[in-house]
């Protein structure tokens, strides 16, 4: 199994860069980033709070920080453009000498759709415009020119030039959706993401399966990867009190406990698991939390 981090984007870019210099250094395999642009308020009201644009910063990072794969977590298919997105992706490919993974999803912030004027539609219009969009990023980031007459999109003998790097440069939907959002993963996907506990991936894998096998396509052939918050500790009082609060969302545990959760994601078919620092303070904290998985938990495996 690959290990990942996703360090939020509202704080200092010296900070984000001293954490993920210091993750590829100690071995982490891949930086996530999530694609917001104002913090979530659960609603339409709006609040100020510093947020990173998402492309800007990882094509920094791809140049900043060696080795390690890069990507978005997810892109929100509402805020570009698709043919521009692709132009973008092929670009960060670039920089990062083919390091990049295009994390796509429906978008689902409302705030931030309605603060700038983006149209938000319908849960079902949103994933319409997934489906089309994906398929004109792929054409255009495989083929010479591309045409494309859809519902939401048209575009007519596009070029795009320089390719990434990749010859195939992997495409991941995330999101959970059962009906629709895997249904285009399994026709479309080279990865796949959804945030949960083992038991969730496993029910949501099963799913996934299921819509591979409509379409005659191999399961294996797509990369699946989960995150969730987690509390590691050695203090095994504060373990308890921290499990008391736990969901699918929330895994506590001490080391040892945290290499048996990540045994029974690799039996629901998980090949990443990505640790947010949301929930591990500042950057000296985040460093010191990173460490210790990388000590304590990852090596482990080994």
């Amino acid at each position: 199994m690959k290990f990942s981090i996703w360090p939020h984007l509202s704080g200092k870019f010296s900070d984000l860069i001293d954490i993920c210099s210091k993750a590829e250094t100690s071995g982490w395999d891949g930086i996530w980033v999530a694609d917001h642009f104002m913090p979530n308020t659960g609603d339409q009201s709006t609040t100020s709070g510093p947020t990173s644009e998402a492309w800007t910063t990882l094509a920094a990072v791809s140049a900043l920080v060696p080795r390690v794969r890069i990507g978005t977590l997810v892109t929100g298919n509402t805020y570009r453009n698709p043919a521009v997105l692709a132009k973008m992706a092929a670009e960060v490919d670039v920089i990062s000498n083919g390091r990049l993974v295009l994390g796509l999803g429906a978008g689902w912030q409302q705030n931030e759709h309605l603060s700038y004027g983006i149209e938000f539609s319908t849960v079902g219009g949103r994933l319409a415009r997934l489906r089309e969009s994906i398929q004109i990023i792929r054409s255009l980031l495989d083929e010479e020119f591309t045409s494309f007459s859809g519902k939401y999109y048209e575009i007519a003998n596009a070029p795009l030039s320089p390719k990434p790097v990749q010859s195939h440069l992997p495409i991941l939907v995330g999101g959970g959706g059962e009906k629709v959002t895997l249904k285009i993963t399994a026709m479309f996907a080279d990865e796949w993401n959804v945030w949960g506990s083992p038991e969730v991936l496993k029910q949501k894998g099963r799913i996934l399966d299921q819509h591979c096998d409509a379409i005659d396509r191999d399961p294996l052939e797509i990369r699946r990867s989960a995150q969730a918050l987690f509390f590691l500790s050695k203090d095994s009082v504060a373990v308890e009190r921290a499990k008391e609060n736990a969901t699918d969302r929330l895994i506590a545990g001490s080391p040892d406990e945290i290499v048996e959760v990540i045994a029974q994601y690799a039996e629901a078919g998980v090949n990443e698991l990505i640790v947010p620092n949301f929930n591990m303070g500042n950057t000296d904290k985040v460093n010191e939390t990173y460490d210790f998985w990388m000590h304590d938990v990852i090596r482990q495996l080994s």
